[in-house]
């Protein structure tokens, strides 16, 4: 008995070194840097947002019909709906539940001010459960009976509706429960739940991705399998990003280094993310080989304003149809939307606009790709290293239109993870 009471210790030992290693020798952020980084990283997601909302779930031939090749933000003629933008016709920058979420992560990170420095997972089943209630009563408390303010605050509501269902159930600590509204859970796929908050636990980390990755697992509970790895490792790469000497490759490298649920060990199947960036550097590398001699320029999609390179085009074209062979039944899957994230920063060679750019054209779910690429960018290079007039655009369209005002997000959460560190 004594013998295995030690070793559980030293277990324990072992899973905690490589937590305080990286706390000790991270660089450490000034308050301006940190400032730069955490609002990169919510203004960036919302520019990925922004850019693939007006076309998100189209396939490649609609959106070159319609748009071209997407290279800048536009308005969104496009129905409201409760997981997508709550208003119609939004102008350009304009955001949707990715922001949202983001959003409501960092009111729940602004509660964790002091004290215990793991996150409480049943604190945020109850804090999304709180934002869910208020919705309710605000539906409830709709005045008179035109149906347009019925129909806005339906969607309000509805945006949570399915979270809830889980949320309760975990809050209470009825694990029967929990369980079996888990495996109901938006019609109980591997979807990409985690990934659309996992950035902001990310950035409430910086420097210490192993840190990120086991409280971002911690608090991904509306994910299944690979899923809630692949939500951990998400949170785990801005937390990459958020240091003074972060490059392209140590910034990868997270997928590849970080692994605290050991997901490497498991039996016969391996770690599917690890998979995923296998598919990606293949797919970069193949199309970064191809030659233009057989190009047929008729398939390409051009856009319609600026100038474009039309064998660059050709390249990318080819490596779609690389990624083509990897998609999943649903866009929404977490592990498509994992392996196009890769997939797009590697191609981009970690641009913010090009890395963009190839997401958001390949089409899927391609405003959640994009705001995840986007936060992992924008957390790189800090917000005054974004494009500013796609900044300014963001910035203004969200606090005018979708009650965000980002800049104060991140003013906020700068003074809490400062005042932790």
């Amino acid at each position: 008995m004594y013998f295995v009471r030690v070793n559980t210790c030293l277990l324990a030992a072992s899973f905690l070194i490589p937590l305080l290693a990286e706390a000790q020798t991270a660089p450490r952020l000034t308050r301006a840097q940190l400032h730069d980084k955490v609002l990169g990283m919510l203004v960036g997601s919302a520019i990925g947002d922004a850019m693939g909302a007006p076309t998100e779930m189209w396939s490649r031939e609609m959106i070159g019909t319609m748009y071209g090749s997407v290279n800048r933000l536009d308005s969104m003629v496009r129905e409201p709906s409760a997981e997508g933008t709550w208003y119609m016709n939004l102008p350009a920058g304009g955001t949707t539940d990715d922001t949202r979420w983001k959003k409501l992560a960092v009111g729940y990170l602004l509660t964790q001010r002091t004290g215990k420095t793991s996150l409480d997972a049943r604190a945020f089943a109850n804090y999304i459960l709180t934002q869910y209630r208020a919705d309710v009563q605000r539906l409830k408390n709709t005045p008179g009976d035109d149906p347009a303010p019925f129909e806005a605050n339906a969607r309000r509501m509805a945006w949570l509706q399915e979270w809830a269902k889980v949320a309760k159930p975990f809050a209470a600590g009825d694990w029967p429960a929990y369980t079996d509204a888990l495996s109901g859970f938006y019609g109980g796929e591997m979807t990409c739940a985690g990934m659309l908050y996992a950035p902001a636990l990310g950035a409430f980390f910086p420097g210490q991705p192993n840190k990120a990755y086991t409280e971002t697992f911690r608090l991904a509970l509306f994910d299944l399998g690979y899923a809630r790895d692949v939500s951990a490792l998400t949170g785990a790469l801005v937390s990459a990003a958020m240091t003074p000497d972060a490059t392209p490759e140590s910034i990868i490298n997270v997928v590849r280094e970080v692994d605290p649920r050991q997901y490497y060990q498991s039996r016969l199947v391996g770690r599917a993310a690890y998979r995923f960036l296998q598919r990606a550097r293949t797919v970069v590398y193949k199309a970064g080989r191809w030659s233009p001699t057989t190009m047929n320029v008729s398939q390409l999609v051009f856009p319609r304003t600026g100038r474009a390179d039309t064998v660059e085009l050709a390249r990318r074209h080819y490596a779609f149809t690389l990624l083509d062979e990897y998609n999943q039944e649903l866009p929404l899957m977490s592990g498509e939307i994992f392996q196009i994230t890769l997939t797009a920063m590697l191609y981009g060679q970690f641009d913010f606009q090009k890395s963009l750019e190839f997401a958001v054209n390949f089409g899927r779910d391609n405003d959640t790709t994009g705001a995840i690429i986007g936060a992992i960018l924008g957390a790189y290079y800090g917000a005054a290293k974004l494009p500013a007039d796609m900044v300014q655009q963001v910035l203004t369209t969200n606090r005018k239109h979708t009650e965000t005002d980002l800049t104060k997000l991140a003013d906020d959460l700068t003074e809490v993870i400062w005042a932790r560190q």
